[in-house]
């Protein structure tokens, strides 16, 4: 199938009205730098998830002008947590070219928005048609397998000759509704139907607007398709932290911006354990050897890191701390962001106070 069916937007946009997600916080808005931010967060991450970050860096940011100007650490401590922290430094890297090169306003064209930082074109089509009503395709990864079933389209929807077929489609199906399109409700609708209806399992084909041309449905491929993705090897890493307490203050490190966690404020890693002694001689000459704690394991998308935390307790007035580091008193810890397994680890060992 090569077209789409008449109709087929529209009834999109009328199931979304009538039965698509309605509750979500960034809805209801035009405001492009809400939605903007939603977008961003929703990338590679469930709406479930995204809510109470999204609610909570508003408050912190309630505009793009207090995201421009906040400081780095500040920004990436309201996302951690969320992973992928690639997008957060984005994130303020486009309020700032925003802010500075367009008067602290959006773009309202989809092409000028894909040329912010970490705008890409779906993301960019998206903001353009809920802020605006632009009318231009888009294909997340609920859209990537709606349009996989709809028109029988086999291979890896993320790899790049599938990916421009499933963009010939998306433009097709807009191209067949008419002038008249509600864009805001067709493309959450879109959206929605991923979500809720056109699943990775089990699809709802009984509910679905347009399961009666859906070619899938049609063939009775809908737990095939969309194609599976090559699955990578997925390796392992290793990695020892030092947890170094001195005079009620832990020594954090601060990651380089590439890489996991980038960024972040984290406990300091090393390789092998010669390095982390050789840390604690530097940082607490007077004390006794580290101790080993419990190892744990996290995950990441391409790989699983194995960390065992080592610990240090003395009394002695710490060394300075290098530029990227830095003694935080123990009840300060949640003020500087860390990554979550750290952010666990730290609070099982220093729990905050009740009452």
């Amino acid at each position: 199938m090569t077209d789409a069916a008449p109709g087929a937007a529209q009834r999109i946009a009328r199931w979304q009205r009538r039965a698509g997600r309605h509750h979500l916080p960034w809805q209801g808005t035009r405001d492009p730098y809400r939605i903007w931010l939603s977008e961003i967060m929703l990338q590679q991450t469930q709406a479930t998830t995204v809510i109470p970050y999204y609610q909570r860096f508003l408050e912190a940011f309630p505009d793009v002008h207090a995201l421009a100007d906040a400081p780095t650490d500040a920004v990436m401590r309201a996302w951690a947590g969320l992973g992928y922290y690639a997008r957060a430094r984005n994130l303020q890297r486009c309020a700032q070219t925003v802010r500075d090169q367009h008067a602290g306003r959006f773009p309202r064209e989809s092409e000028a928005l894909a040329e912010l930082p970490g705008i890409g074109p779906s993301t960019a089509a998206a903001i353009a048609a809920f802020a605006f009503g632009a009318r231009r395709p888009i294909l997340d990864g609920n859209v990537r397998r709606v349009l996989a079933r709809y028109f029988a389209v086999d291979g890896d929807p993320a790899s790049g000759p599938v990916s421009r077929r499933l963009w010939a489609h998306a433009q097709a199906l807009l191209d067949a509704a008419p002038a008249g399109l509600d864009m805001r409700a067709y493309t959450q609708g879109q959206m929605d139907l991923g979500a809720m209806i056109c699943t990775r399992h089990a699809p709802d084909c009984a509910r679905c607007p347009i399961a009666d041309d859906c070619q899938a449905r049609i063939q009775g491929r809908q737990n095939e398709l969309p194609s599976p993705r090559a699955r990578r090897a997925r390796g392992a890493r290793d990695g020892l932290m030092l947890i170094l307490e001195c005079t009620g203050r832990i020594l954090l490190h601060k990651r380089p911006p590439s890489g996991i966690w980038g960024g972040l404020w984290s406990l300091p890693q090393f390789d092998t354990l010669a390095e982390l002694r050789a840390a604690c001689a530097t940082h607490a000459p007077q004390a006794c050897g580290p101790t080993a704690l419990a190892g744990f394991d996290h995950e990441f998308t391409h790989f699983r890191l194995r960390v065992s935390p080592w610990r240090l307790q003395c009394d002695d007035t710490p060394a300075d701390p290098a530029p990227d580091e830095a003694w935080v008193p123990i009840a300060q810890l949640d003020r500087h962001g860390l990554p979550a397994p750290v952010a666990r680890l730290l609070a099982g060992l220093y729990p905050p106070p009740t009452g």
